[in-house]
């Protein structure tokens, strides 16, 4: 599994240099992480890489990489959970998780993107006080350019595209 951390997220971890890496073979285990401050609370999103969908948590008592990867695990399989893709998790996201890789941000469209997400989730934290739960969940509604899927569908939803990686991994099995 590939933790990609933006300077920002690596200096408060101290996870060390970090190297450029491709896309993980695997699309469910290559995250997109960063470290953002709303309300004078910080905050640590988490990004699936190819399809943007995202989840939140504190960034509180997160002072090595050891508590990062733990956090961001659970983070991850809770809302997946509360999200139904319990099975999307356990088949293809849990097996990864067992090596860790950290590496820097994979391309520009994709820190742009994250940039968006974060934009709107300080507005949302600020203004309507979510939870980060409700918060994951309205980030993975919003229209992004990033992974829209053509000249018909030039905006996409990550919640949407997350489900659509299912078909290039495993394209024989049927989703639940």
């Amino acid at each position: 599994m590939i933790l990609r951390l933006s300077q920002k997220l690596n200096s408060k971890i101290k996870a060390g240099p970090l190297h450029q890496a491709p896309l993980d073979e695997n699309p469910y285990a290559d995250w997109s992480c960063h470290l953002f401050t709303a309300d004078r609370t910080q905050y640590i999103i988490l990004t699936n890489t190819q399809s943007l969908y995202s989840c939140v948590l504190y960034g509180r008592g997160i002072t090595n990489d050891s508590a990062f990867i733990e956090r961001a695990l659970s983070t991850i399989r809770e809302f997946m959970e509360d999200d139904g893709q319990s099975f999307v998790y356990q088949r293809f996201v849990a097996p990864s998780s067992g090596t860790i890789q950290f590496a820097k941000a994979l391309n520009r469209t994709v820190t742009g993107s994250i940039t968006e997400l974060v934009k709107c989730g300080k507005v949302w934290l600020e203004m309507e006080e979510l939870s980060l739960h409700e918060l994951g969940f309205r980030l993975n509604d919003v229209l992004m350019s990033a992974i829209g899927s053509g000249k018909a569908h030039s905006y996409g939803k990550p919640n949407e595209a997350f489900k659509d990686l299912a078909k290039s991994v495993a394209p024989h099995e049927t989703m639940h």
